[in-house]
């Protein structure tokens, strides 16, 4: 048996070195959003989830931004 209610959804979020902002993806769903500050990213992840699951879905009880660093090591 299998629960319909989803507790929590996880963001992986990175950070675009180039331009600047955040960009943040759902596993497991089709989300994606962005955000030039993390302040920025966390209201748009929040109405992206908030759009994304209408009224006669359930949506997560809580949000989780994992963030993604890449680090270049020259030799």
């Amino acid at each position: 048996m299998t629960s319909s209610i989803v507790s929590e959804i996880i963001f992986e979020v990175s950070e675009d070195e180039i331009d600047g902002g955040y960009s943040a993806s759902a596993l497991g769903y089709g989300i994606h959003t962005d955000g030039e500050t993390i302040e920025e990213l966390r209201r748009n992840v929040k109405e992206a989830v908030k759009c994304y699951f209408d009224a006669t879905m359930k949506r997560p009880r809580l949000i989780r931004l994992h963030f993604v660093r890449d680090e270049v090591l020259g030799l």
